[in-house]
């Protein structure tokens, strides 16, 4: 087969609509010039350089397939690179380290066109396009398929955020019915409020941190028992609870309150750097001064529950969601476009929980 009748021949597409289906996403890939709409980041800056345009839906490969994105999670690493804070990305570039949806085109014998995946990191939205956009041509490798009854909206807030909080309950070997103590600092998060959803129905008391008075009630309701201020320094709040400090520290808020971390978490504990919502790196970080004794100091990113690592633990997530286990919080849903008025939202530090957007 030659190559031109070879790249046409992943564009077939069955008679009848699948489920959910329009037709008028069947025509988008059957026109001569078939295009979809997309939100661009055109340059580093404000929210206003998202801008909604037409763009060819992409033409797949070997070892890619075509993805109908149903809904995308948003994530404050988008914020971060869309301010230019990502130094290896090049613009103009779809954003989006996440997405929920159909398989549309597969290249795959092993994802049939109509199969529900996810996808997350990967370099997804940094080197090659990612989920801001009504298509999005991804990696097979990165692609999880997923059985579920879950709305789009609901399995798109679960892959980036879900799969970080277990991961790094798991990377801290938190256990299930240990009667230990967690502390989740940046509590209000979507990470933050997934961890205490997890940690909740493993039996741990749960303290959890927010700056703002009117999210306390975001935390109680995600199953956290201790709802705490945090203005900067916890000592005196968290001593109150537990005078020896919590068994564990699940840090969120990432470079400026990790050293107070580790000043909080009791002897022999443990603290997982989990998120950057302040930032990336520690200044003059000197680890033997500033890790007491005995205390360990991990990570866990998400890029490590990617593809076929991250399918089976999500699988377990959407069940156990399903099933009411775990209360995932979605603070509010966007439209494509909408993005400009969800970036603001992101950075005004308003949501309580995951923002969505649906292309």
């Amino acid at each position: 087969m030659a190559a031109d009748e070879h790249k046409l021949a992943f564009y077939r597409w069955s008679a009848a609509p699948r489920p959910g289906e329009s037709e008028g996403m069947r025509d988008d890939l059957h026109s001569s010039n078939p295009t979809m709409r997309a939100a661009v980041c055109v340059r580093p800056g404000g929210p206003e350089v998202l801008e909604i345009r037409e763009l060819p839906i992409p033409a797949v490969r070997p070892g890619w397939s075509l993805v109908r994105i149903r809904a995308a999670g948003l994530n404050r690493s988008e914020l971060r690179t869309r301010q230019g804070h990502s130094p290896n990305v090049r613009f103009p570039r779809v954003l989006g380290i996440e997405c929920a949806g159909t398989v549309a085109v597969s290249t795959d014998p092993a994802l049939p066109d109509g199969t529900t995946v996810a996808a997350v990191m990967g370099e997804m939205g940094r080197e090659f396009d990612g989920g801001y956009a009504e298509y999005a041509l991804l990696p097979n490798a990165l692609l999880m398929p997923l059985t579920t009854t879950l709305s789009w909206e609901v399995l798109a807030a679960l892959p980036e955020t879900y799969l970080t909080a277990y991961g790094a309950l798991e990377a801290m070997q938190v256990a299930p019915n240990t009667q230990s103590r967690l502390l989740i600092r940046g509590g209000t998060s979507s990470v933050g409020l997934a961890a205490a959803s997890i940690a909740s129905g493993y039996g741990l008391e749960i303290a959890a941190t927010t700056r703002q008075h009117n999210k306390i009630g975001a935390l109680t309701a995600a199953g956290a028992d201790h709802a705490l201020i945090d203005a900067g320094s916890l000592t005196a709040d968290v001593r109150a609870i537990w005078p020896d400090g919590p068994n564990y520290v699940l840090d969120l808020v990432g470079a400026s309150t990790a050293v107070d971390s580790l000043r909080l978490v009791r002897r022999g504990g443990t603290v997982c750097v989990a998120g950057s919502l302040s930032g990336w790196l520690i200044p003059d970080f000197e680890p033997i001064a500033r890790i007491p004794s005995g205390t360990k100091l991990t990570a866990f990113h998400s890029d490590n529950a990617k593809g076929s690592a991250g399918a089976p633990v999500l699988q377990r997530i959407v069940r156990a969601v399903e099933a009411g286990v775990y209360r995932p919080t979605v603070d509010r849903v966007f439209a494509l476009e909408d993005l400009v008025e969800a970036h603001r939202y992101m950075e005004s530090d308003a949501a309580a929980g995951k923002l969505v957007v649906v292309p």
